[in-house]
């Protein structure tokens, strides 16, 4: 007897089913999400049971032992940092980001180093073996203990796992990996989303850390349902413009660590080099004697790094004078220049601006304010702001500059680049008057006209 086939509609984003097509999902509700998908019901009855075989055991609390996780060092210390210290054992791990931004490169890069002493299973999906290797030899990867599958059965590969005991397992891509028992097709949200599940549960019983890759969307989010993100103990994205060879590495989610700290690497032939001081390679090419330009030191975790930001305000020839952010939120410039002319009178209101951070770097840190604020009253008056000023801090809507944080650990790290003068918030200034003793000249200023007038003295 023939198998009955049905459709069911899946949703994208959190894997909602149901029997018919809706507009929105009436369980995240995200609109135009739900994709129809053809499944035997033998094959879902068979597929439920067959995925939950492995039962656990029940232990008490005071049996469960509370030592600190083991962690496996990569080889990279900007990919240690944002992992919390280093791959922790029996850890599922996703790293996400756009098409050739590394994703590959750093997974085969960091082979070498962890060969070293451990057994790594390399499954790729979407290339084979001999292209496989010709990357390899271009990252200069040759370790002995380096196993390579090709392959997108995901049963099988656990097979592999559970026979070969490997200590690591790198899996290229998710969206390529599929469970053929189950009637959809590869990357879709049924499929990805076992897939994830049976790699999970491979991980945690035989305690063996997995690194997924995972493809993104046209909008920049991880393809596939969102309970991907769920499942998995860390996410990874590599961020950077495909016109810089600068990637930044960001955890949006560590149950093992810190989701503040980034890593930042550069894009060589050889493949990813570390950027041990972000600080200089985004200000090393800052120009002299120019207006529209000044540097602001915004926090990444626990690091601080010092970014330039560069303004041009100059007379319209439309109507309408353009507006142009890069790097930064475009709402909140706009609001900057509406606090610059309500609050400082500095009218801009018949220019155009563009407003850009150099290096590629995207900043979201309110911190940032004053630094944005200066640049485009340096642009606007034609004063160029000295090399050797930092500016930091918030500006509200009344054009008063509020407090940050990390004040005194921004300024240890601008002495530390040569910088000998920084306008800070007042009431920074107030709490730092008798722990300060950088050799540096800090100036406490409350609205944007103090701090336009210390940068000119």
């Amino acid at each position: 007897m023939a198998e009955k086939i049905k459709s069911v509609y899946v949703c994208s984003e959190c894997g909602y089913e149901t029997s018919k097509w809706l507009g929105q999902c009436p369980k995240c509700k995200s609109w135009s999400t739900l994709e129809e998908e053809m499944r035997t019901e033998s094959t879902a009855k068979k597929s439920s049971s067959s995925l939950n075989t492995n039962r656990s055991k029940v232990y008490s609390l005071k049996e469960i032992t509370a030592d600190t996780e083991h962690r496996f060092d990569t080889g990279l210390k900007e990919l240690n940092r944002v992992l919390g210290g280093g791959l922790v054992k029996g850890s599922i791990v996703l790293l996400s980001g756009d098409p050739g931004i590394g994703k590959s490169t750093l997974l085969l890069q960091i082979c070498q180093p962890l060969g070293k002493t451990l057994k790594i299973l390399y499954v790729s999906g979407e290339e084979s073996a001999h292209q496989l290797k010709l990357r390899a030899n271009r990252l200069k990867v040759n370790s002995e203990n380096l196993s390579v599958l090709c392959e997108t059965d995901a049963q099988y590969i656990c097979e592999v796992i559970a026979s070969q005991k490997p200590d690591i397992v790198m899996i290229d891509s998710i969206q390529t990996m599929n469970i053929p028992e189950l009637s959809s097709s590869s990357g879709s949200v049924t499929q990805v989303r076992e897939t994830t599940n049976l790699f999970m549960r491979t991980a945690k019983s035989m305690n063996i850390p997995i690194i997924i890759v995972g493809h993104v969307n046209k909008d920049g989010n991880i393809a596939g349902p969102k309970v991907l993100e769920h499942i998995v103990d860390a996410v990874l994205y590599i961020e950077g413009d495909r016109n810089f060879s600068y990637r930044i590495l960001r955890a949006v989610k560590n149950r093992y660590g810190s989701t503040n700290e980034i890593g930042m690497f550069e894009m060589l032939d050889t493949g990813l080099e570390e950027v041990s001081n972000p600080s200089m390679m985004l200000i090393s090419g800052k120009p002299k004697n120019t207006s529209g330009s000044c540097v602001a030191c915004i926090m990444e975790g626990s690091r601080p790094i010092m970014a330039e930001v560069q303004s041009l305000v100059t007379p319209t020839g439309f109507g309408n004078p353009r507006r142009m952010a890069s790097g930064i939120d475009y709402n909140r410039m706009a609001m900057l220049i509406a606090v610059l002319e309500k609050r400082a009178g500095y009218f801009i209101g018949n220019m155009d601006c563009y407003v850009n951070i150099i290096g590629g770097l995207k900043i979201d840190e309110p911190a940032a304010d004053l630094s944005v604020a200066l640049a485009i009253v340096s642009s606007l008056k034609d004063y160029a702001v000295a090399e050797d000023v930092l500016a930091f801090g918030e500006i509200g809507l009344g054009g008063e500059i509020r407090a940050v944080s990390n004040c005194e650990q921004r300024i240890k790290e601008a002495a530390k680049l040569g910088f000998r003068r920084c306008v800070v918030p007042k009431y920074n200034l107030q709490k730092l008057k008798n722990t300060l003793k950088e050799d540096i000249e800090v100036i406490g200023v409350s609205n944007i006209r103090q701090a336009f007038d210390a940068i000119m003295g």
